[in-house]
This record gives C-alpha cells, structure tokens and sequence, in this order.
C-alpha cells in the first residue's frame, strides 16, 4: 500500500502543479499590465471608462488591461491644461507604460514604451518615433540618427535614450532592453517656450493662396499618434479644434509656411501642419 502511495502521490502532485500553472497562465494570457504616471496628477480614462488616478498600476493578475488596442486619456486634475490621448497596445504579459508631463500649450511632453514580441529571439531591438519626427536620438550618449530609428542587436541591459531638436525640450529615458523584444518608444516632445523659434513655432504670415482653392485637396498622412490634429491658427501653440486621420481628403482653403487651412465635414475651418499632408490635385 505504501509503495502504492509512493507513486501516486507524486503524480498527483504533478497534476496539481500543472492545474495551477495552467489557470494561472490562461488566466493571464489575455491581458497585459499598464502603468501611468503624469503631472500634475491626472484621472485615466481606457476607453472613455475612468479607471483612477495617477500615479495608476494595473499590475495585478486580476486588475490588468485586455490585450489589444486601447485608447487612453489623461485629464489633468489643475490648471486649465490639454487633456492628452493616445492609442497603446496591450501585449500579453507585458508591461506598457504611459507617462506625460503637461503644461500651457505645445509645451507638454510625455512618452509610451511597449515591448512587441520579435520573430529573432536572439536579438533586443528598440524603437523610437517621435513627435515631431527628424529628432536627433542618442543611446547611451551615442549619436544614433533622426527619429523614426529602429535599432537592432542591442545589448541586455539598461539604457539611456535620449531625443533632441531644434526649438524643443530635450526628453530622456530610462529603458531596459529583452531578447526576443522590441521596445517600441513612442517620445512626444513639447516645445520649449523660453527660446522658441519661428521653425519651432511658426508664427501667421501671409497666405500664399489668399483665395479659396476648391479644386485643390488636402491628403492626410500617416503620423506617429495616429491622427493629425487640427489648430484654430497656424501655430503649434494655437487650440486643438478637431482632428482628422490618415488617407483622409479635404478641401484646401488656405496655406502658408508649414500650414495648409483645411474645412471639416461639420464645416469648421482649421488648419493641419504640412508635415503630415500633402496637395493633391
């Protein structure tokens, strides 16, 4: 009998083992961790559903976000400060992390950095796209080149990003690379108020097509964040009135240095930076 025991006892307790292993895992297959820092302090929505405050963790098993692609949105909790949306993907197992400094006008900056699974489970690769693009990017202090840059065969370890332009504020972080992943770090770089510059932010001058030109279209590009944002004025400092996505079309109203004046489905009028569109006749 004991002999008998001896045996079944140890496989039993393998089963159990792999039962446990098997909920835990299946459990957490689906969804992924999400981290948001902010300042000031800022409510989280996912989704338009308020999920708390920051500094948030969904880091617990059961407190995750399911995977996949989610909107988020910070609303500063002072001041009368932008709220900030972006779209994140959520990756099994993995943590994503949002974080964003807020202030007056283009002057807020911020971040999303996620790991996306490679085919290469040798290498550790890391991503960065920035907003505005054609930024200088250093690792480690080295010159790498001009966002978007992809970077493969990194060592596994901690490192230092940093990303720099002309007219904005430099913004640095801290990562830590994975074989078998790419980091993707997706920088927005806020302008820098007390030296800015007309490239930085261009200020009105005078139209180069001062009549309406109806037969001339406006195409939406692709952009980091996704879609472009419309402003009531030539300007990065001026108010976000709307927004419109890539492979759109509209009517060309109005341009000038940087800026083409575009009208809306609803019929308001704004206008969109030349960087991410382009004329179509």
């Amino acid at each position: 009998m004991k002999k008998i025991l001896f045996i079944i006892v140890p496989i039993l307790l393998a089963i159990f083992i792999f039962i446990i292993i098997f909920v835990v895992v299946n459990k957490t297959s689906g969804k992924g961790a999400l981290q948001v820092t902010s300042t000031p302090v800022s409510k989280v929505y996912v989704d338009s559903k308020f999920i708390g405050q920051t500094p948030l963790c969904k880091c617990e098993v059961n407190d995750m976000i399911t995977v996949g692609t989610h909107t988020v949105r910070l609303i500063p909790t002072q001041g009368d400060l932008e709220a900030f949306e972006e779209k994140i993907t959520i990756t099994p197992s993995v943590l994503t992390v949002v974080d964003r400094t807020f202030g007056p006008g283009a002057s807020s900056q911020g971040s999303v950095i996620s790991l996306t699974p490679i085919s290469d489970k040798k290498d550790a690769q890391v991503l960065v796209v920035t907003f505005p693009d054609k930024s200088q990017v250093f690792l480690d202090n080295n010159s790498s080149g001009l966002s978007p840059l992809l970077l493969k065969n990194l060592t596994i370890s901690d490192h230092e990003i940093k990303v720099t332009k002309d007219g904005y504020k430099d913004k640095t972080l801290k990562i830590r690379t994975v074989l078998g992943y790419k980091l993707e770090a997706l920088v927005f770089l806020g302008v820098n108020l007390a030296a800015a510059t007309t490239s930085a932010i261009p200020s009105p001058s005078p139209a180069i097509s001062p009549t309406p030109a109806s037969n001339v279209k406006i195409l939406i590009l692709d952009t980091p964040t996704g879609f472009l944002r419309v402003r009531a004025d030539s300007s990065l400092g001026s108010a976000e009135i709307g927004r419109v996505n890539p492979g759109e079309t509209y009517d060309l109203l109005n341009e000038t240095t940087g800026w083409y004046q575009i009208q809306l489905k609803d019929k308001t009028k704004g206008w969109v930076s030349s960087q991410y569109a382009k004329k179509q006749s």
